[in-house]
């Protein structure tokens, strides 16, 4: 389903050119007359379908990069996505063809006209380029034509439907006020040290017993047994020469890089006129404008502007203005190629001066490195020759400067670090080898190389008592501490509530709520007699910390995040409640509830926000009842097999 203005049919082939599906022709795949359905007399071809299928699997490829099959994309539901989408796009043509609904040539021309794909160097259209692109996708410019007229029509609908809806201001205000609304509240930790009694250590009957009933946290996972043979640059580095003429060689074929002249960073902006330049440029003397909001205005931002390094001479007619600063400065107006310009000096880089002499070692070590990359390069075709004989690994380390290793490979992801498990492509590899595969070489990031061989898969199994016996001791008195602790909070909990209660004989009565602000003193005590404190949860022992003004995205520092959602789920100020989180036990009560001020800047701003997505919502949901809907008049036929037959051409 689109919710875009955008045209199909210029995303598909923007698409194409930006994935490099160029060599899928338009006509080549079902011969131009199968089809995987229909909506009424609107028909989708296999053609239709394959591209959209070859797009989505290609850019599901870059954004994971991995590649991707048939099978991994039905098991993420992309063919139903694109069947979805192309069927929607059929109900939606099928309704404009019976509604007669249609659009101009000026209509069309302007959104070919606009198309980013059809732009040449200077951001127009390109004529040119129009019909290069067409022809290479096996388009008539009266076919593709065609195809827009329908797209424009399709969102001609689209707007129709999903037009003028809008979220009601009583939903987004309401999701304002619950989003912003504020808390006070106090909290505690209970704490092993503070029960009233240490906990006792258990007996052995104890620990067998809580090792069985809690085997899933005593079992070890299930670990694949495998043997390595890597060969890394760094492994070959005794074996390489280097001599004093190859590393002089390096040294001058980067010299840019240890001789470099003073350089400046600078920024430019352009503007239209001279007038316009030293305008800008006398507000920005005076103090009244920064340089960066006069990038702004021009709708630029910082990075459009920077020219990054730059030296005296690439800096031209502005090199000697800007080199003559010894602090960030703006300077100019200065006539170049594009106009008058406004130049900002950002920061100053001293020249780089770095002898052979001084860069000797870092050469060396690169150099070698390089070399001994290339050493690996060479072996690798005998590496291969090896193990496609049927040499084992430990053969090819006999034969070669390959080195043998073998390593434990646990699937509860608690592995090994460094080493050969350190490199990604040896840990994928490691996951993925399977008794019956044949030892083969694999890269390493560093230009390495290593192959590796699954030898037993050790089932889970439960750690025997004697060997956890600790582990299983320290298991139980966590979880005896929590049982104490949690009891230990109910007790509170109950005084701390009773606690905060007013005494039944001060409890005014229903029809006196408003006389019970400030408690009388009777006449007798006299101006000078006390009231008796009511005692509060702060007059409690447990030291509760304050929290105000806490928001429902909030935190507090040291503190699980569950305790700040429980906040929220609160109903009453006084109400205390229980939180047990990550191994720790707290009291929790809730203070006050603030609702936020819908006036405030913020508010304003997310009630905006909250405004646009509700309504982009509605309007998903709103057209999305319509395409179903239409679906069903028009009269939805799929053609499974020849959807199946393309699924598995597809790759």
């Amino acid at each position: 389903m689109r919710t875009q203005g955008k045209s199909t049919i210029v995303w598909i082939l923007m698409g194409l050119l930006i994935l490099g599906l160029g060599g899928f022709g338009v006509t080549s795949f079902s011969g131009g007359s199968a089809e995987i359905g229909s909506v009424g007399e609107t028909k989708v071809t296999a053609d239709q379908y394959y591209r959209a299928m070859v797009r989505q699997m290609n850019a599901y490829r870059s954004q994971t990069g991995q590649p991707v099959s048939m099978a991994q994309a039905q098991a993420v539901g992309l063919p139903q996505a694109v069947q979805a989408q192309l069927f929607t796009g059929a109900a939606l043509e099928e309704q404009a063809r019976r509604l007669g609904v249609s659009v101009g040539d000026d209509r069309v021309g302007q959104a070919i006209l606009n198309s980013e794909v059809f732009q040449g160097p200077n951001g127009s259209f390109d004529r040119t380029a129009y019909a290069q692109i067409l022809n290479r996708e096996g388009l008539s410019e009266a076919e593709f034509e065609a195809e827009v007229r329908k797209d424009e029509a399709r969102l001609l609908i689209q707007a129709a439907v999903t037009g003028g809806v809008v979220a009601p201001d009583a939903m987004v205000e309401q999701s304002a006020q619950w989003l912003l609304e504020t808390r006070d509240i106090a909290w505690h930790e209970l704490t092993e040290d503070q029960l009233p009694a240490p906990v006792a250590d258990p007996d052995e009957a104890t620990l067998t017993a809580w090792h069985q009933a809690n085997a899933d946290r005593f079992t070890a996972p299930e670990i694949r047994k495998l043997t390595y043979v890597w060969l890394t640059p760094e492994m070959l580095a005794e074996e390489v020469q280097l001599d004093e003429d190859a590393l002089r060689a390096v040294y001058d074929q980067n010299i840019d890089q240890y001789r470099q002249p003073e350089r400046r960073l600078v920024s430019r902006l352009v503007f239209p006129t001279p007038e316009a330049a030293a305008e800008a440029k006398a507000k920005i003397d005076a103090g009244e404008e920064p340089f960066e909001t006069f990038v702004l205005q021009r709708g630029l931002t910082l990075e459009d502007v920077d020219l990054g390094e730059m030296t005296r001479e690439e800096l031209g007619a502005a090199g000697a203005a800007i080199f003559a600063l010894s602090q960030p400065e703006v300077v100019g107006p200065i006539e170049t190629d594009l106009g008058a310009a406004l130049f900002a000096m950002n920061g100053i880089l001293d020249p780089v001066e770095v002898s052979f002499e001084e860069a000797r070692d870092d050469l060396r070590a690169e150099a070698a490195a390089d070399r001994a990359t290339r050493m690996i390069e060479d072996r690798m075709a005998d590496f291969e020759d090896l193990l496609a004989g049927g040499a084992t690994l430990e053969e090819v380390a006999e034969e070669t400067a390959m080195q043998l290793g073998q390593i434990d490979w646990p699937s509860d992801g608690n592995r090994p670090e460094g080493g050969v498990a350190g490199y990604p492509a040896f840990r994928d590899a490691a996951a993925a080898v399977t008794a019956s595969d044949f030892p083969e070489l694999f890269l390493l990031d560093d230009g390495g190389v290593f192959a590796l061989r699954l030898d037993e898969i050790v089932p889970p199994a439960l750690i025997a008592f004697d060997e956890v016996r600790d582990r299983v001791a320290e298991d139980w008195h966590q979880a005896e501490v929590r049982r104490q602790l949690l009891a230990m909070a109910e007790e509170e909990k109950v005084e701390a509530t009773a606690a905060a209660a007013p005494p039944p004989e001060a409890m005014p009565p229903a029809d006196a709520a408003s006389r019970v602000a400030t408690p009388e003193i009777p006449a007798e005590a006299g101006p000078d007699a006390v009231t008796e404190p009511q005692p509060t949860p702060e007059t409690l022992p447990a030291p509760w910390t304050i929290e105000t003004g806490l928001r429902r995205d909030g935190w507090i520092d040291g503190v699980p995040v569950d305790l700040v959602q429980r906040a929220f789920t609160i109903a009453q100020p006084g109400e205390i409640e229980i939180v047990d989180a990550e191994g720790r036990v707290f009291l929790l009560r809730l203070d006050a509830v603030h609702a936020a001020d819908l006036q405030d800047e913020e508010a304003l701003r997310v009630i905006d926000i909250i405004g646009q997505r509700l309504g982009q919502a509605l309007q998903a949901d709103l057209f999305d009842y319509y395409a179903r809907a239409a679906q069903i008049e028009g009269g939805l036929q799929l053609n499974q097999s020849a959807i199946n037959a393309i699924n598995a051409q597809v790759q």
